[in-house]
């Protein structure tokens, strides 16, 4: 099964179109989409801070193709909704994605590739099976007990791996003996891949397993010739999120796009709640509160 998006049928994409222009279909695209500022609630990265998000509804024609542009200014996905963080006083959340044509391989990515080299790896379509449910429920309750992903049931592993209008699959990684021992969530952008969540055998701590599947990722898109992996947001106070900071060729996306990762000085203690601008973020009109 040919999971990867065919060119036929889609709007074709010229470069510049993808690094940031926008012609008039994808304008319209834009003009009929409704964003929404969530209320705040508490940061689940950085302790005693607040989140708030610019949330859209990916739902509706032309979905991935608008998804494709978002992911380019900073958007995620979770289930039918990309959002971005817009926090007051905050801007921790750093875009970061990796130039594949730029990606060498450093000694200890290196080392990773080579006691991973008896795994298989393969593309499925987004259904979730208990097979993968299993390995995330262990998952869970080893790395991220204490969150509310550890009280996942099926069927909300289920939702999370379905409920999506894009172009979304998922990355299996099997041993010698066909056990499954990691999977990528992932969408397919006409730029790349997107990791949307990962999840392996807590109990192979050797493998370093997490950083395996993104090393596989980058590879993925070079044999496909696509441009960048996207890994979601750095956050230099979250250990869980700031060793993205360690791949080659990675790019991070401040006010004037995307740049090379350079580690920032460190932030001054956060504003209280309702002080301070909030983050600077691409155009679209936001509604509600």
């Amino acid at each position: 099964m040919e999971i990867w998006p065919k060119a036929e049928g889609r709007p074709k994409r010229e470069p510049s179109e993808r690094n940031g222009g926008m012609n008039a279909q994808r304008a319209l695209l834009l003009a009929r989409r409704q964003f929404f500022a969530a209320s705040p609630v508490a940061c689940p990265y950085v302790p005693g801070r607040a989140e708030r998000k610019l949330i859209v509804d990916l739902a509706g024609s032309g979905g991935a193709l608008f998804y494709d542009d978002l992911s380019r200014a900073g958007f995620r996905r979770s289930h039918r909704f990309a959002y971005r963080p817009v926090c007051r006083g905050c801007t921790s959340c750093v875009p970061v994605r990796i130039a594949v044509e730029r990606f060498a391989h450093t000694r200890s990515t290196r080392r990773i590739r080579n006691i991973n080299r008896d795994l298989s790896a393969r593309l499925v379509g987004a259904r979730a099976t208990a097979e993968q449910f299993r390995l995330f429920t262990a998952y869970q309750s080893s790395r991220h007990c204490d969150s509310d992903m550890a009280l996942m049931r099926y069927g909300d592993y289920r939702a999370m791996v379905e409920d999506t209008p894009v172009r979304t699959a998922i990355a299996e990684f099997r041993d010698g003996s066909g056990a499954l021992v990691a999977s990528t969530l992932i969408d397919l952008l006409d730029d790349g891949i997107s990791a949307v969540y990962s999840f392996y055998d807590p109990h192979q701590p050797k493998r370093s397993l997490g950083i395996w599947s993104v090393l596989w990722l980058v590879e993925e898109c070079r044999r496909r010739r696509h441009p960048f992996v996207y890994l979601g947001y750095w956050i230099a106070e979250s250990p869980k999120m700031a060793y993205k900071e360690r791949f080659p060729a990675l790019e991070r996306l401040g006010e004037g796009g995307w740049t090379d990762f350079e580690r920032p000085s460190p932030q001054p203690s956060p504003r209280k709640q309702g002080e301070g601008e909030s983050n600077r973020i691409p155009s679209p009109r936001v509604s509600g509160a």
